[in-house]
């Protein structure tokens, strides 16, 4: 019995040591690794060794489904040949010194739920048909120098639940089409250059629990469709140009624990809806 049990043991080491992914993704591996200095990492890759034991890499099924290589010094640029690995889930690089743009590319990957990007150097805009992440969960990617407008795209990904666009440098106005995301829970965009009025169709996202529009250049009058958010934890909307008084909106979310609003606007009843027209 100890004897089939050893052999067993070392079947299955045999197994995870000798699996292999495919020569096009681990040629996309290394790629990152060349493209972002991985000599220099805090923990670096033995090229030489299997895929299974490089760090931050999970397998499975021979396909490399999870990248995590937060806080491990990369510098350098995504290559474009990271969307090989099209059987990916994740992808954590946060806290490094990632530069250049988001590659375009990377929305071929179908597969991917997580794309955390968070406290780089990424620059240039938001891909434009982010739209194809149809699985994508959590997109984060707060803390960079990305410009330009949220692409209207972003309303297709259906099954996002979280959303951390602040600190960059976004411009134009929150798309209408986030309405489509109902599985939304988190939406943060604070500290960035957008403006316009914050669409009535906000009400529909009945599953968001914080809301943080702070540090903007939004203005108008705030909807009343806000008060339907009854889930809602956080809401921060403080150094935007938001007119009317809005004291008793607090009292309509009985879940709210933060709440933030300029001075000027926490005496009185709660303003009606901004007639402006919604793109």
């Amino acid at each position: 019995m100890k004897t089939y049990k050893l052999t067993l043991l070392c079947v299955l080491f045999s197994a995870f040591a000798f699996s292999q992914v495919s020569d096009i993704q681990k040629n996309a591996l290394v790629d990152l690794y060349n493209a972002t200095n991985g000599e220099s990492w805090n923990t670096s890759w033995d090229l030489d060794a299997p895929v299974a034991s490089w760090k931050g890499i999970t397998i499975e099924n021979d396909d490399v489904i999870a990248i995590k290589l937060s806080f491990n010094n990369m510098d350098g640029e995504l290559p474009e040949s990271i969307s090989n690995l099209s059987a990916l889930k994740t992808l954590d690089l946060s806290f490094n010194k990632i530069r250049g743009q988001i590659p375009n590319a990377l929305t071929d990957v179908s597969s991917l739920e997580n794309l955390i990007l968070f406290s780089n150097r990424l620059e240039g805009k938001i891909p434009e048909n982010i739209g194809k992440l149809t699985s994508l969960k959590s997109l984060e990617i707060y803390n960079n120098n990305l410009a330009g407008e949220i692409p209207d795209s972003i309303g297709e990904c259906k099954n996002l639940s979280t959303i951390l666009l602040s600190s960059n440098l976004l411009m134009g106005k929150l798309p209408s089409t986030i309405a489509n995301l109902t599985n939304l829970k988190v939406l943060s965009v604070f500290d960035n250059n957008l403006l316009g009025t914050i669409p009535s169709s906000i009400g529909k996202l009945t599953q968001l629990e914080e809301l943080v529009l702070s540090n903007n250049a939004f203005y108008g009058n705030l909807p009343n469709e806000l008060a339907q958010l009854t889930n809602l934890k956080t809401l921060l909307l403080s150094n935007n140009g938001f007119k009317g008084n809005y004291a008793i909106l607090k009292d309509k979310l009985p879940n709210i624990v933060d709440f933030d609003l300029d001075e000027t606007n926490l005496k009185g009843a709660l303003a009606t809806l901004d007639t402006e027209d919604e793109d």
